[in-house]
């Protein structure tokens, strides 16, 4: 059996804490939010409310014997950095950072973390390789709460942007890509000028409820 520990608890941080305790691992889950803590309890062997940027707190738990630590701090850079930092200088060997950008990335590899991960970048490109070979899924389940789905566009789609459609907003989903028939191209993250033709493949991501709603409408 492997330990892990997960700092931050938003959505990734989450799912990753979940995924690793139901695969038969011991779970160290850490986030200041008590309302996280208390949700993530059940999936977690242990699960922490505290101050991850408190370099005191972090070598009093023993970090530096886990096989793993998962970094997920969300948007504020500052904090993931200083949390990588004193990872490595407390003697975690293997710390993976969720970073949200290229130069973030780039850094928090220079503070110490091992590995860097880009959730969006690499779904998309996952999805891309996916949608480039023969054997293409029409459906495919992803986190408890998370689907990805490939359709023909609704009737009321068609001839409109998508900055006109708003989909965001109006449906709480992302088309993250689009397979032209005609001529036959792949569009990974189109722009919002992109009009939808009925030749259109769209290919969207978002929660299993707000997906459902989508699929009422084709």
């Amino acid at each position: 059996m492997k330990r892990f520990a997960v700092i931050g608890l938003g959505n990734f941080g989450f799912h990753t804490a979940r995924a690793l305790f139901e695969d038969g691992n011991e779970v160290v889950a850490i986030d200041i939010d008590k309302g996280k803590i208390q949700a993530v309890d059940p999936y977690s062997t242990e699960a922490i409310v505290m101050d991850a940027t408190d370099k005191d707190a972090l070598k009093a738990i023993g970090l530096e014997d886990m096989d793993g630590v998962v970094v997920s701090t969300g948007t504020k850079i500052s904090v993931s950095i200083l949390i990588c930092l004193y990872l490595q200088e407390i003697g975690v060997k293997k710390i993976l950072a969720k970073a949200l950008d290229e130069d973030h990335g780039k850094i928090l590899r220079r503070v110490g973390a091992t590995e860097i991960i880009h959730p969006e970048r690499d779904m998309a490109l996952r999805v891309s390789k996916g949608l480039s070979r023969p054997n293409i899924l029409d459906f495919i389940p992803l986190a408890d709460e998370f689907d990805l789905i490939q359709v023909d566009p609704p009737r009321q789609f068609i001839g409109k942007s998508l900055q006109e459609l708003n989909l965001r907003a109006k449906y709480y989903v992302h088309i993250i890509a689009i397979k032209e028939l005609v001529p036959e191209n792949f569009i990974l993250v189109p722009p919002a000028s992109f009009v939808i033709k009925d030749s259109d493949i769209l290919i969207i991501l978002g929660k299993s409820k707000d997906i459902k709603k989508i699929k009422g409408l084709v």
